[in-house]
């Protein structure tokens, strides 16, 4: 009999969570270049928090979201009470062995080659799968933040895909082959590459070319504060342009279009919007929480940025990455947010040295680099 076999597709199944729209992002970022690099590959990007996957799953991240309003130290609770005692680490093997089962039952029905992992609850339900059942795929994690914690450090876990070099050297430390640590940077949507220049992105925008644009963001939570923000920058005397991204805050975005015919600034206010990044190229200074996916985008695209509020653990250590090298300033509370982006506007020389301190920390082939491990990886798996 003559002919060749077909070879198989192969399969990725990319594991996010809706908790802020960081890990969302960075699914879709891979998920990207993964078509970019292999067009016969078959890819599924499922939202692990989500209601359609798991009504328990989601009921937890309501609940999540909702204590934060009034609990806003409760993530750094948890990741100080993950961080390594005994306690920490039995509360992770419980939400993990909670996810189980639903992890299970979508590995079956998709069949996945290679699992991607962009936050670490499915990771540590796909890490007790491997343990505990005949289940054969690739599990690879990529960290979105700048630091390395112990939330997201399982066995098992075949690839790691780390933001910066004390992440990676954090996890050899722990045991981990150094082959299998990648320091690739944080994946962002490789389009932001083709974004126009300042003036271009104003034009598009229907901004005014001459007065300074600062924006504003609280997450795709639309946390941290904006009203009070722009009750700041209302002291300044300066007309400026003022780009509020309130996220999925729809009583936020209300309460900033109220403010627009009394504000001595051009206000503007979207949603949820999918034009984040030209808003971002169209600003002088972004003014947001440290998280980890919008610093990344800020880093690639030469923005200086004010950080404010980050939420304690994480975002902390992201402002503690961003302003050591230079990329950022970080408003403490206390201090004042309007002082701090009037000096920066009076000040090109420094507003220049941030800009070019954030260049020097983007990394815009992320999501490729990730994409073509994994591509070669799964190439000498099939030649094995």
């Amino acid at each position: 009999m003559t002919g060749t076999l077909k070879q198989r597709h192969p399969r990725y199944l990319i594991m996010t969570a809706s908790i802020g729209s960081g890990h969302i992002k960075a699914a879709e970022a891979i998920a990207r270049e993964v078509r970019r690099v292999d067009e016969d590959a078959i890819i599924e990007i499922v939202d692990f928090m989500s209601r359609g996957v798991s009504t328990l799953h989601w009921l937890m991240k309501r609940i999540y979201l909702l204590m934060l309003a009034f609990v806003p130290d409760l993530y750094d609770r948890c990741y100080q009470f993950a961080g390594g005692d005994s306690g920490g680490r039995l509360t992770d093997t419980a939400f993990s062995l909670i996810m189980y089962r639903r992890m299970a039952k979508l590995i079956d029905s998709f069949h996945p080659d290679t699992v991607i992992c962009t936050h670490p609850f499915p990771e540590g339900a796909c890490s007790f799968i491997k343990k505990f059942s005949k289940r054969q795929f690739r599990l690879s994690v990529v960290l979105t933040d700048y630091s390395l914690h112990e939330i997201w450090v399982y066995p098992r876990v075949d690839d790691y895909f780390v933001a910066i070099p004390k992440m990676k050297d954090g996890l050899v430390a722990k045991g981990f082959a150094e082959s299998a640590v990648h320091v690739t940077g944080i994946p962002v949507d490789r389009k932001i590459l083709e974004l126009p220049d300042k003036a271009g992105a104003r034009q598009q925008l229907g901004l005014a070319q001459g007065r300074p644009v600062v924006m504003l963001m609280g997450g795709g939570l639309g946390l941290g504060g904006i009203e009070a923000m722009l009750d700041d920058l209302e002291g300044i005397g300066q007309p400026l342009t003022l780009l509020v991204v309130a996220g999925r805050n729809e009583d936020l975005e209300l309460a900033i279009r109220r403010r627009i015919p009394t504000s001595r600034h051009e206000l503007h206010v979207w949603g949820f919007t999918q034009r984040a990044q030209l808003l971002m190229r169209a600003s002088d200074i972004l003014v947001t929480k440290p998280g980890a996916l919008t610093t990344s985008e800020a880093f690639i695209l030469g923005l200086p940025t004010v950080l404010h509020d980050p939420i304690p653990g994480p975002e902390e250590e992201n402002a503690v990455y961003a302003t050591e090298h230079g990329a950022a300033v970080w408003v403490h509370p206390g201090e004042s947010l309007a002082g701090a982006v009037k000096e920066l506007l009076w000040a090109p020389a420094r507003l220049a040295a941030l800009a070019e301190g954030a260049r020097a920390c983007g990394r815009p082939d992320a999501a490729l680099e990730i994409a073509e491990t994994l591509r070669n990886k799964t190439i000498c798996e099939d030649n094995s």
